[in-house]
């Protein structure tokens, strides 16, 4: 059997493989979007739980200074209370809650009350003093 090419053979030939050459290119374009868009969509999943990842870290950080802040606040209370000759002598037991100092125990006098009040109230980085302090009551009667 003799293959005769004739020039309408080999057009036809060469349009044939110019159509599945194009039609091969088009369905691997349209699986290369595909797996650009799942690629677009992986990148913004990864940026949101980035995200979400920051404002938790960023949470927990801001808990910690807190937390930190707070317990540097109650060592320069105490350390205050134990420079200071008149309240030295008291019983204070200091809590600190977000910057609010609360002061516990039983002093002696209304004076030892408002001066522990007073120093701790102006220490830095406390917010406001809760008094839960208690002294003997004046039964002089004056």
């Amino acid at each position: 059997m003799k293959i005769v090419q004739t020039p309408q053979s080999v057009m036809l030939a060469v349009s044939l493989i110019s159509a599945v050459v194009a039609l091969t290119a088009c369905e691997k374009e349209g699986t290369a979007e595909k797996a650009g868009a799942k690629i677009d969509h992986a990148a913004e999943k990864a940026g949101n739980e980035l995200d979400k990842a920051k404002l938790s870290i960023n949470q927990k950080a801001e808990t910690a200074d807190v937390y930190i802040d707070d317990s540097v606040i109650t060592a320069k209370v105490k350390e205050a209370i134990l420079a200071d000759a008149i309240l030295k002598v008291g019983q204070i037991e200091v809590t600190t809650v977000n910057g609010v100092v609360k002061l516990s125990g039983k002093l002696a006098s209304a004076q030892q009350v408002n001066k522990a009040i007073e120093l701790v109230g102006s220490l830095k980085n406390v917010k406001s003093v809760t008094n839960d302090l208690s002294y003997p009551a004046d039964t002089t009667g004056k």
